[in-house]
């Protein structure tokens, strides 16, 4: 990790779980971490605490919703004041319980998955590639928090939007991997693909008792683990690019 300190990197989503945990990590090794999300409480915490610290990293904090297109460009307008991208880590995103064909929810609820888990990765990747041409950056690093519904189908019918949206994120993995090799960049592009990561995301996806049930049944991935997966992710040299890692808790059943 020692090639990306001094460096800037872009954590969305990361004023809890897996983002906050991404976000001190790639901070502690030195490196210009901004941190967005629509609720910057958790962050500016996390930001006084790396910025007394004397590791020479540091935590800027940018109130982002990303799926507002207006507060994504204004966020990347801020950006610079740092002078550059480096890392974007593509990590806001969400779920609602919205069954495709019962149920009382619907068109709000498919729509707010798509315009954060898609429309959203998509609008900050763009705009971070831009920042990393303008800049000269050829050894950028793009970084998708994907999700193992984004390999496979799952068998809730809840979830089954949330399903396709994670599906949209690996055809975008190759998609965006195909559009940097026509280009000749050396920018790398990698999907983590974590299970059950214990959270606050089932609580919001479902409610707080099925988050419990689902939290006790088995040991879940805790944040830290995707975030070793994303230093892993980095460390790698220059000449390899790790496109997708896959990882759940050994009791998981699908």
């Amino acid at each position: 990790m020692d090639r990306w300190r001094g460096r800037v990197a872009l954590v969305t989503g990361a004023s809890a779980g897996i983002g906050a945990s991404i976000a001190r990590a790639l901070a502690e090794h030195g490196m210009k971490v901004v941190g967005c999300s629509p609720n910057t409480a958790n962050i500016e915490k996390l930001r006084e605490e790396i910025n007394n610290k004397t590791g020479g990293g540091s935590v800027t904090v940018i109130p982002c919703d990303v799926s507002k297109e207006e507060e994504v460009l204004a966020m990347f307008e801020k950006i610079p004041n740092l002078g550059r991208v480096d890392v974007c880590i593509n990590n806001a995103g969400l779920a609602h319980n919205a069954p495709i064909l019962t149920g009382d929810t619907g068109v709000k609820e498919w729509r707010h998955m798509f315009e954060v888990n898609v429309l959203g990765l998509l609008m900050c990747t763009k705009e971070s590639f831009k920042l990393m041409r303008e800049n000269n950056i050829d050894d950028g690093h793009i970084i998708l928090i994907n999700s193992m519904s984004g390999i496979r189908q799952v068998k809730d019918k809840g979830g089954h939007c949330y399903n396709a949206t994670k599906f949209a994120v690996t055809a975008l993995r190759e998609g965006i991997r195909n559009e940097l090799r026509e280009l000749n960049s050396g920018i790398r592009i990698s999907q983590i693909c974590p299970g059950i990561v214990e959270t606050e995301f089932a609580a919001h996806h479902y409610d707080k008792a099925h988050a419990e049930n689902v939290y006790s049944s088995i040991k879940c991935l805790q944040p830290d683990d995707i975030k070793d997966a994303v230093l892993y992710v980095l460390s790698a040299p220059l000449h390899v690019e790790i496109n997708d890692v896959m990882m759940r808790p050994t009791q998981q059943v699908y």
